[in-house]
């Protein structure tokens, strides 16, 4: 009877280690997927896409390696919207969702699937690593606590933030619940609508700033530079602007040592170029273009250092990284770093007009690649993908299925494009900016604006392009968007207006699931 049970043993003892060594086998096969994602970078701000006055060799190798999309897009031409469709698969619209100031709660709902839980079930760890700007806690976070729900709710591992933006206070990290380095004795406080405490402001001590700022950027100044809002307290947890380079990538590099037994999902969201523009001394004046020119050499060094990484240990081949921005680009944001004054030839967003902000191509059509040695065929693409769809795509990569329609409901599958085997992107799209437009094959309606622009926005250069009247434009004839044919083709101005309706009411592709 023993020798029995010592042979049932066995075999019990043999399927698990099978069973095991199979399910190691089967996420071994899965890629890593890294996403880098950069703030504010336009179509034509890299040399790959353009660029001839700033030099990005990192950036031109994804490009060059991998495949580059020439109508990629972000979901909408700001950031936190944008941010918001990418992890959900959901269009920004859908949850009012909007740019967010610094103490907003987590605008994602817990009980909402994204890329990392969608990838966490499929076995991967996942970390998120930057600007987040997608809120955080359930109402005014305390600064000073366990700050959640955040990233880790919703299906991130590990994370170390920069809350809101680098313009925005609190001027801290936030790693997974907690901020970085606070002393207790020294809490923090926040608030947009009042002055709180007696550290110094843009408004009242100009002489202790780096750079100027207009008035809404000129509240709590943090290492020679006021921010949108106030604070007290927290100094021994105030970053320094000029490490982030240093800081976010070691953070990075870290994460892929200490999860290389498995595949992972890494969200790296740059900083960089979004203001204030405050480059590491080691990119100042590499470019004629003044801080936003070295900003951008600054976020090629970054990407640069990912990918030596990878190589360094090994799994380069086995990791697909995804590289784009979260909206087009734009010069004056808020502070005098002569951004405007400095751009000479370059065109940031290249031949398209607008930029971030706006509903013309230039604010949403970004630099888009996708890069997976041996598996990724070289080359480029003029098939339409929007950021949206990167939900499905992956979840077809990694075998997951989406069976609820809540679920990325805005999200196609585009893994053949993805992977280069098809040149078949999206029929139609939606582009947000503070109106709605649709793509439709070549053809672009934005409709009429009936929200004022905001305040804050309406004297700046990034204003252009915002319109109260009807437009319709063919971009394979007239891809700068400067002939309106709303009057030569009135019935396509009417079918166009209709679908855009129809999207927005019910997501085009739940009825497929």
């Amino acid at each position: 009877m023993n020798k029995y049970k010592t042979i049932l043993r066995c075999l019990v003892l043999s399927f698990l280690l099978a069973s095991c060594a199979e399910n190691k086998k089967q996420l071994e096969k899965k890629p890593n997927i890294i996403f880098i994602y950069v703030d504010d970078l336009g179509y034509g701000d890299v040399s790959c896409y353009g660029a001839t006055s700033v030099n990005t060799p990192n950036v031109d190798a994804l490009a060059a390696g991998g495949l580059q999309f020439t109508d990629g897009h972000c979901s909408a031409s700001t950031c936190t919207p944008s941010r918001f469709a990418l992890l959900t698969g959901s269009y920004a619209f859908r949850n009012n969702a909007a740019i967010l100031p610094g103490d907003a709660p987590l605008i994602i709902d817990t009980q909402q699937e994204t890329i990392a839980s969608m990838l966490k079930k499929a076995g991967y760890a996942t970390g998120v690593i930057g600007k987040w700007h997608l809120g955080l806690g359930d109402g005014k976070p305390d600064w000073n606590a366990d700050i959640k729900p955040g990233p880790l709710e919703i299906g991130f591992d590990y994370s170390f933030l920069i809350p809101a933006t680098p313009d925005r206070v609190p001027t801290v990290f936030v790693e997974n619940h907690r901020v970085a380095n606070l002393d207790k004795a020294d809490p923090i406080q926040v608030s947009y609508e009042k002055r709180i405490g007696t550290d110094p402001i843009g408004l009242e001590n100009e002489e202790m700033l780096k750079m100027k700022a207009d008035s809404q950027h000129s509240g709590t100044i943090v290492n020679g530079i006021s921010r949108i809002g106030f604070m007290s307290g927290g100094h021994s947890a105030y970053w320094k602007d000029e490490d982030f380079p240093i800081v976010l990538t070691n953070k990075a590099k870290t994460f892929i040592e200490v999860n290389n037994d498995k595949p992972f999902f890494l969200y790296f969201s740059l900083p960089d170029i979004h203001v204030p523009r405050v480059p590491n001394q080691q990119f100042m004046g590499k470019t004629s273009m003044g801080p936003r020119g070295d900003d951008i050499v600054q976020m090629d060094w970054m990407t640069g250092e990912i990918l030596k990484k990878l190589k360094e240990m090994g799994i380069e081949d086995n990791t697909l990284i995804i590289f784009s921005s979260d909206n087009g680009p734009v010069l004056d944001d808020g502070y005098a770093d002569y951004s405007a004054i400095k751009i000479g030839s370059h065109k940031p967003g290249g031949i398209y007009k607008g930029g971030k902000y706006s509903a013309y191509e230039g604010g949403t059509r970004v630099p888009t690649i996708a890069y997976w040695p041996g598996k990724i065929k070289p080359g480029k693409t003029d098939a339409m993908i929007s950021q949206v769809d990167f939900f499905s795509t992956l979840a077809k990569l990694t075998d997951q299925k989406i069976t609820d329609k809540k679920t990325a409901p805005d999200s196609f599958e585009l893994l053949d494009l993805l992977l280069g085997n098809s040149n078949k992107g999206r029929e139609e799209m939606i582009e947000e900016a503070f109106t709605m437009s649709i793509r439709s094959g070549n053809w672009k309606y934005i409709a009429p604006q009936t929200k004022p622009t905001p305040g804050w926005l309406v004297n700046k250069d990034v204003a252009t392009g915002l319109q109260t009247t009807a437009q319709l434009y063919n971009l394979k004839e007239d891809p700068k968007e400067e002939n309106n044919l709303t009057l030569k083709f009135p019935e396509k101005v009417k079918e166009l207006a209709l679908r855009l309706e129809q999207i927005m009411k019910e997501p085009t592709n739940k009825s497929e699931r």
